[in-house]
């Protein structure tokens, strides 16, 4: 069962798409607006369907970097991971 906005829906679908074969370095780099033009568009009232998809897939790499490293931490609101010392 799939619940969601077809909106929410089709961004989740095409984040999985535009990480396909990717390093998990390339894919943090994943923007909301990479998958808005991937969808090519979406209504003003909808844009925040696509920060659903880039946003679920950084938490979800940040915790298996979380799991493989329990010392590492996220550094300056970026997308680089650090050992905590």
């Amino acid at each position: 069962m799939i619940f969601g906005c077809v909106a929410a829906i089709a961004a989740s679908s095409i984040t999985t798409e535009l990480v396909k074969g990717k390093s998990l370095e390339e894919a943090l780099r994943l923007t909301d607006s990479d998958i808005t033009i991937a969808l090519g568009g979406l209504p003003e009232n909808k844009l925040h369907c696509s920060a659903l998809g880039a946003t679920a897939l950084k938490n979800a790499i940040e915790n298996y970097y979380k799991m493989l490293f329990k010392n590492q931490t996220k550094v300056d609101q970026g997308d680089e991971f650090a050992m905590k010392e």
